[in-house]
């Protein structure tokens, strides 16, 4: 059985692992309902319908903002309709891979800022975490809400040539996107809904409670009042903070809608001022309290790490938990999770040359022409080197920042990105080729260390012929993710 329809010309499945197809070209199990249902569908049909989906986004407000583009901020965050399949099997192993991380992640947080025992035992380098960007003093010895660091994660994964899963790299700080994942599931309730009707699928839309509820059982407060913290409009994830603060019923709150009064944070209102429990912040470290880190900062609260200090609030994430998602520090991952846990890492990490050790160094600069260098400290694509798909200018370019800089440098092979079909435009006419992806399923951790992975996530694709950068910043769009139920897609005719 070969991939046959009009929307398939030479649609090639057995150079990268494909998420629907196996390399002979026969749909996997789990995705012949969607194959069946997409036969019968031709160009114009799904240009109608990703018109349709557009529109909808567009009306949804469902945008994102690319600074660095300077034909405007706003865009409609370019969705795909074909969705990405996940079998209940491979979700639970996800899951309990997710879940066993951030423990572990949490456990180093809060070792690191009191009495940094896996310092004291070399299982990492001490100046690799005292010295790194995200360390924290301000956080040393201090106690925070139920113990819980990390009660937002993003963390990337991605699915490689022999089709394992693989962790890319650990979003902690402030990960976005998970509004998109909601969103996409709505979209395609709207265009697609013979097809969701046709699958057994976990939801996503509860994702909102999911979090509130983390978030309050962290308070003392019987009915605690939730704030988000914006940078303001013109950030580049500004709908997703309106959308969260929303959908949660808390307030979506500025810089200078708050108040610190006697170690007590407080919302400015028309009736007077009101007690903030909880803040979810979406404001860096450094512009969080222009008393306690950067003086300059318009963005955060004067005093507001004085009320934090003193348990009167509690804030999402903590302050300093950059320092567990630095690159560097992903390096070490599976140690910290047999250090902790005394278990064995369910999720494999991707090799990775750290250019602060001299023998990485060398075999770094010997070999950039396969591979990819990341700067330890940077996020959304930027910063990086694809080897393979490089110019010689801009390796030897690379060649001279690294040597110069060895610290600030990782590497990491070229991976084989698995491959998903992809609504793409070629001669006017819509088809569906192989675009490569990743997947970044979200987590919340509440009390007593109650870690809840939201049944889905966002699968960024590479909208791009061969690229392998899929994050929006560059150019990438989305996909709505489906984790089946037990028994959906196993041995369907």
């Amino acid at each position: 059985m070969g991939i046959h329809g009009s929307l398939w010309p030479n649609y090639d499945s057995s150079s990268f692992y494909d998420e629907m197809f196996d390399p002979s070209g026969k749909p996997r199990p789990h995705y012949r309902k969607l194959y069946t249902y997409l036969r019968k569908l031709n160009s114009q049909d799904m240009a109608a319908i990703q018109y349709e989906a557009d529109i909808s986004l567009l009306n949804q407000g469902v945008t994102f903002t690319v600074y660095s583009d300077a034909r405007g901020t706003e865009k409609i965050f370019p969705f795909d309709l074909i969705p990405r399949m996940l079998e209940a099997s491979e979700w639970a192993h996800l899951e309990a891979g997710i879940q066993q991380r951030l423990k572990a992640l949490n456990m180093f947080l809060h070792d690191i800022y009191h009495d940094q025992q896996i310092l004291k035992d070399q299982i990492i380098p001490t100046d690799l975490v005292v010295n790194s960007p995200y360390f924290c003093r301000e956080m040393m010895h201090l106690d925070v809400p139920g113990g819980v660091y990390v009660h937002i994660s993003g963390i990337d994964l991605i699915r490689n040539g022999d089709g394992d899963f693989l962790v890319l790299e650990d979003n902690l700080r402030s990960p976005s996107g998970v509004s998109y994942v909601v969103e996409n599931r709505w979209v395609m309730g709207r265009v697609l809904s013979k097809l969701l009707r046709q699958h057994r699928i976990r939801a996503v839309d509860h994702y909102p409670q999911m979090l509130f509820d983390a978030l309050a059982s962290l308070s003392p407060q019987q009915s605690p009042n939730i704030a988000v913290l914006t940078p303001g409009s013109f950030n580049s994830a500004y709908f997703e903070h309106a959308f969260l603060a929303n959908q949660m019923g808390a307030e979506l709150v500025e810089g200078s809608d708050l108040i610190v009064d006697n170690d007590v944070l407080y919302m400015k209102t028309t009736e007077g001022l009101v007690r903030v429990d909880v803040l979810y912040r979406r404001v860096d470290d450094d512009f969080l309290d222009p008393l306690t880190f950067r003086m300059d900062s318009m963005l955060g609260v004067p005093g507001i790490m004085h009320a934090y200090r003193a348990g009167n609030l509690v804030l999402a994430n903590a302050p300093g938990t950059g320092v567990a998602d630095d690159k560097a520090i992903y390096a070490y991952t599976l140690e910290m999770i047999r250090y902790y846990l005394h278990e064995e890492p369910i999720l494999d990490l991707v090799p990775t040359y750290l250019c602060r050790r001299p023998e990485d160094l060398a075999y770094v600069l010997a070999h950039l022409e396969e591979l990819v260098v990341k700067p330890t400290d940077a996020s959304g694509g930027y910063g990086m080197l694809v080897g393979t798909q490089s110019t010689p200018e801009k390796i030897a370019e690379f060649r001279l920042l690294i040597a110069e800089n060895p610290e600030h440098y990782i590497a990491q092979p070229v991976q084989k990105l698995s491959t998903h079909p992809t609504l793409v435009e070629k001669q006017g006419q819509k088809i569906l080729q192989p675009r490569h992806v990743d997947f970044r399923p979200y987590a919340v951790c509440g009390a007593d260390e109650q870690i809840s992975v939201l049944p889905g996530g966002l699968t960024r694709v590479a909208l791009a012929e061969g690229k392998l950068v899929v994050n929006s910043s560059q150019g990438g769009g989305s996909k709505d993710t489906w984790v089946l139920y037990p028994g959906e897609g196993e041995g369907d005719a």
